[in-house]
């Protein structure tokens, strides 16, 4: 993980927590991974060098700020181009709220997953719209397990990511950074008194999440997000 990586995560919460999640989880595997919605494979970096890793995206990658890369392999959104039961574990992280038929999705995950493979998924809750017009939907802990449960996996377990304190603290960032991107001459003047007010709550707030992180307090009923660990039958 770079300098630069390690300092986002004490700003971008929604990345610490899949972080947190996801490297203790990573680095035991062995086999072959599947990453689907890889992006630029952030992920790849937690495995270790002898596994066997395969990112694949949609060719409408760019259009969620990706650029092409030949590591990876693009296809149409919807069968995968992998063999069925190919696959020792599949990773789908931050992927699900932009698929139009998650369960088809899911499904076609399952396919190309062997007998008892395992599936890492993370998913947003309380989060900002993002990637605009490609944000289909959100799921809450009960909804996750009965879409998991009617796709066919077992085993499931799910946890979420984040709590309420993380949640706030987030939205403030969110409003600080819009603020701050602002360029018309009267909307500076009439909102950077609303950022200066907001700044000083945004860092208290801040180091609140990272002591909630440490000792365990703040709701889950309201989280940043769920991750999910199942598996194929």
């Amino acid at each position: 993980m770079t300098h630069f990586f390690k300092l986002r995560c004490l700003f971008d919460l929604q990345l610490k927590t899949i972080v947190d999640y996801l490297e203790p989880q990573l680095v035991k595997l062995k086999g072959s991974v599947l990453d689907v919605g890889a992006g630029q494979m952030p992920w790849r970096t937690f495995v270790q060098a002898s596994v066997n890793y395969i990112g694949v995206d949609i060719e409408s990658a760019e259009a969620f700020g990706m650029y092409r890369s030949s590591e990876i392999i693009y296809y149409d959104g919807k069968k995968l181009p992998m063999h069925s039961e190919s696959f020792d574990y599949a990773l789908c992280i931050e992927v699900l709220e932009h698929v139009p038929d998650p369960l088809d999705f899911l499904l076609e995950i399952k396919r190309v997953l062997r007998p008892e493979g395992t599936l890492f998924m993370t998913i947003p809750f309380s989060a900002r719209r993002h990637h605009i017009p490609y944000d289909f939907q959100r799921f809450t802990r009960e909804g996750l397990a009965l879409i998991m449960n009617t796709a066919g996996f077992y085993n499931i377990t799910i946890v979420e990511r984040g709590n309420d304190i993380a949640v706030i603290t987030n939205k403030l960032i969110v409003l600080i950074y819009r603020l701050i991107k602002m360029r018309s001459i009267w909307r500076i003047i009439l909102c950077w008194p609303l950022l200066l007010f907001c700044a000083p709550i945004a860092a208290i707030f801040l180091c609140a999440a990272h002591l909630s992180f440490r000792f365990h307090f703040g709701s889950l009923d309201d989280p940043l997000g769920y991750a999910v660990r199942a598996q194929r039958k």
